[in-house]
């Protein structure tokens, strides 16, 4: 996994008590279509992408990339996430890991999201042991803002960009006493 470091990619699929997290399969694509269409989705990312440029753009296996995971709820998408290592459109991130997540609105509300962030932070720490991960969100984004706490990422920075306030976060890894 060259953008992240030396790991093996893809990993075995990741199970939770509920989620999978598994790599893109032909059977996403109209859930990722949704997903990138959806104006709940698109509120805080610039907007949604046009459904029609989507369906002709996209392959008929959804992008397979080193750090994308396909959360997974009983067979069905519900939602995806990100690991990937910031190339620099954000200053701060420069160089570092960076956790991404999208998840369909009819899954909001239910956990699934910091059980599916909290699996695949778990995995970062065992493949990357004692690397921090970082995460960018809108300050505007009170359910980001709400899981970005939840899944233990402290505050570095708040900052103006895409003419609105956006808040920086880092993570670190715990490490175990022996």
């Amino acid at each position: 996994m060259t953008q992240l470091g030396p790991v093996a990619w893809p990993p075995a699929p990741i199970r939770t008590e509920r989620l999978v997290l598994r790599e893109p399969e032909a059977r996403d694509r109209a859930a990722v279509i949704e997903l990138l269409a959806s104006p709940e989705v698109g509120t805080y990312l610039g907007g949604p992408r046009p459904r029609d440029e989507l369906e002709s753009e996209m392959p008929g296996v959804p992008s397979r990339r080193p750090g994308l995971f396909i959360v997974d709820l009983d067979g069905v998408m519900i939602g995806q996430i990100t690991l990937t290592r910031e190339t620099g459109h954000l200053r701060q991130a420069a160089g570092k890991a960076e956790l991404g997540y999208l998840f369909l609105p009819e899954a909001w509300g239910r956990g699934y999201a910091a059980e599916a962030c909290g699996a695949a932070l778990d995995w970062f720490a065992r493949a990357l042991p004692d690397e921090p991960v970082v995460l960018a969100t809108q300050t505007a984004n009170v359910r980001s803002m709400r899981l970005a706490a939840k899944l233990g990422f402290i505050e570095v920075e708040r900052y103006e960009a895409y003419g609105a306030e956006q808040w920086f976060g880092m993570w670190s890894p715990v490490t175990p006493v022996d």
